[in-house]
């Protein structure tokens, strides 16, 4: 599919590509929606080619207007992802005039856009940002800590409704990714007593989040998906699970912190196959949560929790998926909200 017919199929509003050579920034900035307010861009930080910058962009944006809109906020969905310059990010300065260079660029969409952290970037990353442009929050939110609290506290309540109880004490879950979110989730999960298995493409960071949280097991990803479980909780770089994987797997649950751990395709398949899946914008909010109003991670956590609660109440009471229902309630605010404005 070309770009522009990706974008209109998504309804996307914009796409911007930044680049500044004296730092090295090479960005794409996508805003797909700002109906409830400014789009929150999330910003990523990672090795892609151009077009995988481009296209995380557009998917990546998609999915946080439907956080913003499924988490009550007045903020419309976008995301800047930056390709890792030739030179690194490791010296200080080159990492300061990398963030401030984007930050000044921005500025002339400061009315539309607002960047906060994901992959890759820190709130000191933000905060330099913030240096060149208002339009920024987050930069005093641990959100990978906060995003995985409340990965965990929807997981309970997604747990009530596909395994018949919210207790995680002897439930298998297989963490996908041990990253900022992963190892936040599993810290609250074997606190809990569930029975860990974690991969990631760094085994290092799956051993060491192993030996944080003794009896957790360490497999390959490819290992994970053949693995029975009751809960696959994908916390990676998106994308993880292919439409071809879902026959391999042997969960009854998805939830987890990534962001499109499955296509479209994919929710298809795992509604055939009989797995609940709960999506990315319903579950991992809580950071942005957090972020967008200043509240403590618990409650940010609790608003996750209860939107969780209101997805499967109704995904019961209509007899549809979960991943269907929370899709058309994030379209219902947007719709309904974005009508007084039309008025």
């Amino acid at each position: 599919m070309l770009i522009m017919e990706e974008m209109q199929a998504r309804g996307h509003e914009g796409l911007t590509l930044i680049h500044h050579a004296p730092t090295g920034l090479r960005a794409a900035l996508a805003v797909h929606s700002t109906v409830l307010g400014p789009a929150i861009a999330g910003v990523r930080l990672n090795e892609q080619t151009e077009e995988l910058a481009i296209r995380s962009a557009l998917a990546l944006s998609e999915s946080l207007t439907l956080k913003s809109a499924l988490a009550g906020l007045n903020y419309g969905g976008g995301a800047c992802v930056l390709m890792i310059p030739d030179s690194g990010v490791d010296e200080p300065h080159a990492r300061e005039a990398l963030f401030r260079a984007l930050g000044r660029q921005i500025r002339p969409l400061q009315s539309r856009v607002v960047l906060t952290e994901d992959i890759g970037v820190t709130p000191a990353d933000i905060a330099f940002v913030g240096q060149e442009t208002p339009a920024t929050l987050g930069m005093n939110t641990d959100t990978g800590s906060v995003t995985g609290y409340g990965v965990y506290r929807g997981m309970k309540a997604a747990a009530r409704y596909a395994l018949g109880s919210e207790s995680m004490r002897g439930v298998r879950v297989a963490i996908l990714g041990a990253g900022a979110v992963g190892r936040s989730l599993a810290s609250y999960l074997h606190r809990e007593g569930a029975k860990l298995t974690v991969a990631d493409n760094k085994i290092e960071r799956a051993k060491a989040l192993a030996e944080e949280f003794a009896g957790t097991t360490v497999v390959t990803k490819d290992e994970l998906l053949d693995m029975p479980c009751d809960i696959l909780a994908p916390c990676a770089y998106g994308h993880s699970i292919h439409s071809a994987d879902v026959p391999r797997l042997q969960c009854r649950l998805i939830a987890g912190g990534e962001h499109h751990p499955l296509t479209r395709r994919g929710e298809e398949a795992v509604k055939e196959a009989g797995i609940v899946y709960i999506p990315d914008y319903a579950i991992n909010s809580a950071g942005l949560i957090a972020a967008a109003t200043g509240i403590p991670s618990e409650q940010a956590a609790e608003r996750v929790y209860q939107t969780i609660s209101r997805i499967t109440h109704a995904a019961e009471q209509y007899h549809k998926p979960p991943h269907v229902v929370a899709r058309k309630m994030a379209e219902r605010r947007i719709d309904l909200i974005g009508s007084l404005g039309r008025a």
